[in-house]
């Protein structure tokens, strides 16, 4: 399966509210932001705490066009928690951090508009 970035691309294959729901998309608190010099595209090493239930986990994240290192910690972001982990080089990459591409390409976080506790599940 492809997914374009292009907001003029068609509307993706439809699937089941069942399917819809196994993918777990939640709401993490970034605690450090590293540089990723190692990427093959350039990316960030995210630490993000999930809550509880989920934990602290690791992300890389193809965000450096539109943000420092140093406004990453304390900002929420969501990311699909279930899928395998990646390893990206030497880096385990954990979650999916999701974003969409502005009119530039560059990656633009997902996020609440308001602050949710960590581990809040999209619904």
């Amino acid at each position: 399966m492809h997914l374009s970035h292009d907001p003029d691309s068609p509307r993706g294959e439809e699937i089941t509210f069942d399917q819809f729901l196994a993918v777990d998309i939640r709401i993490g608190t970034v605690l450090s932001a590293e540089p990723f010099p190692e990427a093959r595209k350039p990316a960030y090493k995210l630490v993000i705490d999930f809550g509880p239930a989920i934990g602290v986990r690791k992300s890389s994240a193809q965000i450096t066009e539109r943000y420092r290192l140093d406004e990453l910690p304390g900002r929420q972001v969501a990311a699909v928690v279930n899928f395998p982990p990646r390893q990206i080089g030497k880096f385990m990459s954990e979650v999916l951090t999701l974003g969409f591409a502005d009119e530039a390409g560059a990656v633009i976080l997902f996020a609440p508009d308001h602050a949710v506790p960590n581990g809040s599940r999209l619904f």
